[in-house]
């Protein structure tokens, strides 16, 4: 057999030269050579067997909500933990959810058992393993806040579980962060709340998204990372660059920290635009500023 017939054999779901822009909220990017969507921790122990016996490299992503993919595609392989894991199970105040689960449903469910501790982050467009991996926020709350604990799959197949400050929480990174290790569940404790009061700050937090942020069209939510003391979309709204444009990628008018896909944009247009960017802003304040989404693949 080769890598393609016992990757058949061990996943349910394999592509080979799976176009990335198909998986990713910008909409962009080129082929991954090999494309896996494992099920459940046995699949996701063998694909990576697998992959080390070929010496095959590889990349997990959640909802690709945070990724540019390259034009030239991903050599090596992608695993990516979906909604084949989704499950989510409430006990008490107590959340066990599977790393494919998005935040928006993992926070609905809280909303349904009366729990607090998610309104703020529900509206990420992300799974939970990424916003782990990330230690993603919004609105002043971090997940990190209420994470009890991550099981995870390390590249060699063992399984392991952090807890408490082994997380390794910072500004937007993790324990994970960096790593091939495979988070596959987490353990998130929240509070006992009023329901309406919860379902209120929910709708809230929506209503800002949709004013805000221009989530009609594709992107990869904000490009760059907060720079202490100040917000980069500030700094890039007042360098003038609201509407400045590479191609088919552009600034966007209604919040300048977002870059968005206006259609046909290639990940190189999206690069010349963080480039330009960078450089006025630095030219203009003196401060670099750091992308926040993942850059991935062959440029």
């Amino acid at each position: 057999m080769d890598i393609k017939e016992e990757l058949l054999n061990v996943c349910k779901t394999v592509y080979f030269d799976e176009p990335m822009k198909k998986h990713t909220t910008f909409k962009i990017g080129g082929p991954a050579d090999i494309f896996c969507e494992p099920g459940d921790i046995e699949e996701i122990k063998n694909v990576l067997y697998v992959l080390k016996k070929y010496k095959i490299d590889f990349f997990i992503m959640g909802n690709g909500s945070n990724l540019l993919v390259a034009d030239k595609g991903i050599r090596g392989a992608v695993i990516k933990i979906g909604d084949k894991m989704n499950d989510i199970k409430v006990c008490g105040n107590r959340i066990y959810v599977q790393s494919g689960a998005l935040l928006s449903k993992t926070a609905n469910a809280a909303l349904k058992n009366n729990l607090t501790g998610m309104e703020c982050i529900s509206g990420i467009p992300g799974s939970i393993g990424g916003a782990i991996y990330m230690n993603a926020g919004a609105y002043g709350a971090e997940i990190s806040q209420i994470v009890n604990s991550v099981t995870y799959i390390t590249p060699e197949g063992e399984i392991k579980t952090v807890f408490g400050k082994e997380m390794a929480f910072g500004y937007r990174k993790s324990f994970f962060t960096g790593s091939d290790n495979v988070i596959v569940y987490c353990e998130l404790q929240l509070e006992e709340g009023n329901g309406e009061e919860i379902s209120a700050k929910m709708k809230d937090v929506s209503a800002k998204r949709v004013s805000k942020q221009p989530l009609s069209m594709p992107s990869a939510g904000s490009v760059f990372k907060r720079p202490e003391g100040y917000f980069a979309g500030k700094l890039i709204e007042d360098c003038g660059l609201k509407g400045f444009s590479s191609g088919g990628a552009e600034i966007s008018n209604l919040h300048a920290g977002f870059i968005v896909n206006k259609g046909d944009a290639a990940a190189q247009d999206v690069l010349n635009v963080i480039k330009h960017v960078q450089s006025e802003v630095y030219n203009k304040f003196g401060v670099m500023l750091e992308t926040e989404i993942k850059i991935l693949g062959e440029l």
